[in-house]
């Protein structure tokens, strides 16, 4: 889908043909799409599409004509029957008179400025609109990352309960996957603001540079905040599966110590079950012999199971 933006008096509106100092907004384009946009600004087709690509890295390409800047955004997928997150590409085109954006999905990023939400934001200065984007994407990136460290926080109080089940241990290895991909893609989309540091193609001002910097300190924040949380899920995913292994071992314990007790009777019985004179079998001529054996039996079994319990085994 194609839509062209541009912003007239702090209004933006929506066009319909190429203007200078228009936004060209590509979601998930076509073929014809990105051969009509390629055409109309000589951009190299492939460079169009390489955010289509999810395996596309994140870099700065300076071509004639134009630059091409790939930054990682998070995005949200469903992931073993679970809401999980992962990154995708922004391609962000600055050519002579416009900016293009390219995505495969429509993304939170981008509709929070075509909804009018950004304060400041205009399709004519384009270096500055290319440094909204990458401070929203980082503010994105530290929203998602406090809810993946809340669920964390939601596990962590079932620990040692009895509702802490296998599928914690499955949600908690799915939180540290994202924080996986989250640290990938900001220690790439941070070499890319280091090459924007040192961008002299456009002209920048104070303001935008004061943005970068802005833009700078969120990734790195958001990047040690990745650091952080998933060392501490990585702790809270081996906690929650000893805790797991210690309770089966309990549960097998006891079941040990009950199989014990229980084949005290069968012993004793199965001794007065065999097929022998009972000239010396004891108690088989004494009146109430059962009676006494069973008693005598679960004496035993008693003390069995005290002993049990006082070397700790039920």
């Amino acid at each position: 889908m194609k839509t062209i933006y541009k912003t007239d008096n702090g209004v933006l509106s929506q066009m319909f043909i190429y203007e200078p100092d228009v936004w060209v907004h590509l979601i998930s384009p076509t073929m014809d799409e990105l051969m009509e946009v390629a055409g109309h600004y000589d951009i190299d087709i492939s460079d169009l599409r390489a955010a289509l690509d999810e395996e596309e890295s994140s870099r700065v390409q300076m071509e004639d004509g134009y630059t091409l800047i790939l930054v990682d955004i998070p995005c949200e997928e469903m992931r073993n029957e679970q809401r999980a997150y992962t990154t995708i590409p922004l391609g962000i085109l600055l050519v002579g008179d416009a900016i293009i954006t390219v995505c495969s999905e429509d993304t939170v990023i981008l509709n929070y400025f075509y909804n009018n939400r950004m304060r400041g934001f205009s399709t004519k200065k384009k270096i500055r609109f290319v440094y909204q984007i990458l401070l929203r994407t980082t503010n994105l990136y530290q929203s998602l990352l406090r809810v993946i460290d809340k669920k964390r926080s939601e596990i962590e109080k079932r620990i040692g309960s009895e509702t802490t089940e296998d599928k914690d241990l499955i949600t908690l290895h799915e939180l540290e996957t994202n924080l996986v991909y989250f640290a990938t893609s900001l220690s790439a989309n941070k070499i890319v603001l280091e090459r924007l540091t040192r961008y002299e193609r456009i002209k920048q001002y104070t303001e935008d540079k004061d943005l970068l910097d802005d833009v700078i300190v969120e990734n790195r924040q958001a990047l040690e905040m990745t650091n952080i949380y998933r060392d501490i899920i990585h702790g809270a995913r081996e906690l929650v599966s000893t805790i797991i292994n210690n309770r089966l071992n309990n549960v097998m314990k006891f079941l040990t110590s009950i199989t014990l007790v229980m084949a005290i009777p069968t012993i004793i019985s199965g001794l007065y079950g065999m097929n022998v004179s009972d000239t010396w079998m004891p108690l088989s001529n004494t009146p109430h012999g059962f009676l006494i054996i069973c008693v005598l039996t679960g004496a035993i079994c008693i003390l069995a199971l005290l002993v049990l319990k006082k070397r700790k085994m039920l």
